[in-house]
């Protein structure tokens, strides 16, 4: 195994871990029922980016004329970051746990294809694709399941409706920021300043929304539990670890292995909370770790014969 090969399947076994712990947090929040939507991601997202940005906090400040010269990628992955766990937990709270994740995960690769094909002018490749469409078609069926066993509950009508457009919206922030991180890694920024610098406005511009929902925290040591942990595990070390993925692979690639976060909530869900899921979900989990099994493991490769060096993409071309 070369170098190559070695660094991608870190980046994959990085991108893994991630979206794996990222799974917990559907579960995590019913621990702590009285605390909004919005509290629950400007705390996650924003105190686990700041805890980035102070991680990184020395490479940030001896990065400072890269990232100037760069400052439209790092302002719009921001923005981004902000947009998401607002727009995410919103979902979840709209349209149930299950639909909210499956479709802000859901949508996020095919996103993130698209920015690529239009910014990077990325070629997208049939295996990739085959992957791609085998996941959704797995979400999908995640989500039918999951509507169906709710049998037209609280979850019904146009709160699902609205549900559904903010996953998009979800998912189109997470695919941004995913991308706008990696064109600053791809323009020679380290993986913990460009996430760190990311994050970190982010989190800066979600304290504003804590300081106005968070209350509920202070009212109770469970309360207060259930955020340190959204902050310190999913957003902080989970971000950690995908950013050392996003250094590593491209993230079409990467938000298609985060397809594994809905089923890990499905079955966290399945045996803390004590939700069931009908056949068809269970189908929808088998064709997710199809994809999962397209998109990573090593494809047998031809012996060819060396070609000319071709000129490659620098990355995204915003500045």
């Amino acid at each position: 195994m070369n170098d190559t090969s070695r660094a991608q399947r870190l980046g994959v076994l990085a991108v893994l871990f991630a979206a794996t712990v990222w799974g917990t947090t559907g579960t995590a929040a019913t621990f702590a029922p009285e605390v909004g939507a919005a509290a629950i991601g400007a705390a996650a997202m924003g105190l686990g980016g700041l805890l980035q940005a102070l991680r990184a906090g020395r490479g940030i400040l001896r990065a400072l004329p890269d990232l100037a010269r760069h400052r439209l990628l790092l302002v719009l992955g921001g923005l981004a970051v902000a947009v998401y766990p607002i727009a995410f937990y919103g979902s979840m709270r709209l349209a149930g746990v299950t639909i909210g994740t499956v479709v802000t995960i859901g949508s996020a690769p095919l996103l993130s294809a698209l920015i690529e094909r239009i910014f990077d002018r990325t070629r997208l490749s049939a295996r990739w694709l085959a992957g791609a469409l085998t996941g959704v078609a797995g979400i999908l069926l995640l989500c039918l399941a999951e509507g169906a066993a709710d049998g037209g509950g609280p979850g019904a009508g146009d709160a699902v409706i609205a549900g559904i457009g903010l996953g998009l919206i979800g998912g189109f922030t997470y695919a941004l920021y995913s991308w706008t991180a990696r064109g600053l890694m791809l323009r020679g920024i380290r993986s913990s300043v460009a996430m760190g610098a990311t994050f970190g406005i982010g989190g800066l511009l979600l304290m504003p929304v804590l300081a106005m929902t968070g209350a509920p925290f202070l009212t109770s040591w469970g309360n207060a539990a259930v955020g340190i942990y959204m902050a310190l595990v999913p957003m902080f070390l989970g971000y950690v670890c995908f950013g050392l993925g996003l250094a590593r692979i491209p993230a079409s690639l990467a938000t298609t292995i985060s397809l594994i976060e809905p089923v890990v909530a499905a079955i966290l869900a399945i045996l803390v909370v004590g939700e069931s899921l009908p056949p068809a979900g269970w189908a929808g989990v088998g064709l997710v770790i199809t994809c999962l099994a397209i998109v990573t493991l090593p494809a047998r490769r031809r012996p060819v014969r060396p070609a000319a060096p071709a000129a490659t993409s620098s990355g995204p071309e915003l500045r």
